[in-house]
């Protein structure tokens, strides 16, 4: 049996893990589409390091487009097999998926104009909302802590992780050559005590994990209080310098958690009064989908919902859906709050927010998850002075804040409790994925002191045998 990595390899974006047993069966664990790699995000797109039409089976830990945004491309190369994954996953990426393919026309036609202009060649968009369609008749639904013989040699099960609605971690058994080896993969793994979702589930004992290294040198609890300063954060953007606030969110999880805390702000009488606006279509349907899904809240949430039946909304709010909304809001003086996908700022209609607000010092661009480096959230988390958007050059006069502690992904203490279920001297070997090189070395060595003897951080398309 070998494994070999070609995505979220000692970089945060693009997660495919490909499992080859010795008779040649194949199985894909997440396709995702990398997302804010600088120049070379299409390229790497565009090649999947091996033949979709090898592949038997796809399982997919959760609807996150870097976990699942080349799903139609891989089947319209080739890949015939069933894919695997929870109802809540199946509900979002019916969502997310016909987005992507719609975002990616409209980048591509809007880049194309400046490219014509510069005599470039045109970019074409990786796959169609025609292609979204047809990749969802290959779906399957699968219950959490159920297992699942999908033939003779293999079968899995799946447990809730909390990092979104219906995310979960993959438990392969495998037998093959009369010897049975059980396989983990941790997909993204979510906070203990997150404020919507249940904890991450204990799992049974594993001889090879996978697990992810997001935040594997960082502490959320280092951060400040989330709410409180998301408060701090309008009351002076908004109140004290009369501008607006641009939050680049993830439609999946980010968004529903900034509406649920603007709402208990509400609920106890503290919230700002100006405008909040969700402007993203994408993002109204993906809140609707999780508050679809009230079995995955944890019990604090079902208990709020009680007496409030919807704790993703409040008096103040607007959800834009038409694009005429979306430009007028540019042009509204008036301060603001706008939430608007997505959350690295790589595409959407907060890219558009972003350039028409970046270089007014009155306003603040608030990022609240984890930004590739080289994306455009990415580089203004990182302070550059300025930044291209649609090929042109902006000055970053905004202030650019950041709530860390906002994020889905567990910190490297939550990593450590993760996979404290599991016996280290009975783990052959731990995987690092998901996580940049730097943070993988040092999440290694915390790993090491936890007992576990052998971990590998796999380079992209690097292969390894598992005995």
């Amino acid at each position: 049996m070998r494994i070999s990595f070609h995505g979220a390899a000692r970089n945060v974006t693009g997660s495919k893990h490909l499992l080859t047993l010795d008779n040649g069966t194949k199985i894909l664990l997440d396709c995702g589409m990398f997302q804010g790699m600088g120049e070379e995000t299409d390229a790497l797109n565009e090649h999947f390091g091996f033949n979709p039409a090898e592949v038997n089976y796809l399982i997919l830990s959760h609807a996150h487009i870097d976990h699942s945004g080349l799903i139609p491309r891989l089947v319209a190369q080739g890949f015939k097999g069933e894919i695997y994954c929870t109802a809540a996953t199946m509900d979002l990426v019916r969502i997310l998926l016909m987005d992507s393919a719609k975002i990616q026309q409209q980048d591509s036609e809007y880049s194309n104009k400046h490219r014509v202009r510069k005599g470039l060649p045109l970019l074409k968009p990786l796959y169609t909302e025609d292609d979204a369609i047809a990749c969802l008749r290959q779906f399957r639904i699968v219950k959490y802590n159920t297992e699942l013989q999908i033939n003779e040699d293999i079968k899995f099960e799946l447990t809730d992780v909390g990092h979104i609605i219906g995310s979960a971690a993959v438990h392969l058994t495998i037998n093959e050559n009369g010897k049975t080896s059980r396989l983990t993969f941790s997909g993204d793994v979510g906070r203990y005590g997150d404020l919507i979702l249940k904890s991450p589930e204990t799992f049974a004992q594993s001889d090879y994990i996978l697990l992810e290294s997001t935040y594997g040198d960082s502490l959320h609890q280092d951060a400040e209080p989330a709410e409180e300063l998301l408060k701090e954060i309008i009351y002076q953007t908004c109140i004290l310098r009369q501008g607006k606030v641009i939050i680049p969110a993830f439609s999946v999880g980010r968004t529903q958690e900034l509406l649920y805390s603007l709402n208990h702000l509400e609920e106890r009488g503290i919230l700002p009064d100006v405008k909040y606006y969700v402007d993203s279509p994408l993002s109204i349907k993906a809140t609707n989908v999780v508050k679809s899904h009230p079995e995955n809240f944890n019990k604090h949430v079902q208990d709020v919902m009680l007496h409030d039946d919807d704790p993703f909304n409040f008096e103040k709010l607007t959800f834009i859906q038409d694009t005429s909304a979306s430009k007028a809001l540019n042009i509204d003086p008036d301060p603001c709050v706008i939430i608007s996908a997505s959350g690295m700022a790589e595409a959407g209609r907060v890219k558009h927010h972003i350039k028409n607000n970046i270089s007014d010092e009155k306003n603040t661009i608030l990022m609240v998850g984890y930004c590739e480096p080289n994306s455009l959230g990415g580089r203004l988390m990182a302070g550059y002075t300025s930044v291209s958007i649609f090929g042109e050059e902006y000055a970053v006069k905004a202030e650019v804040r950041t709530i860390r502690s906002m994020s889905a992904h567990g910190d490297y203490e939550d990593l450590l409790k993760f996979i404290a279920c599991q016996d280290p001297s009975k783990v052959k070997k731990l995987f690092l994925v998901h996580g940049e090189y730097n943070v993988q070395e040092a999440f290694k060595e915390k790993i090491l002191e936890k007992g576990f003897t052998s971990v590998e951080i796999p380079e992209r398309h690097q292969e390894f045998i598992l005995e």
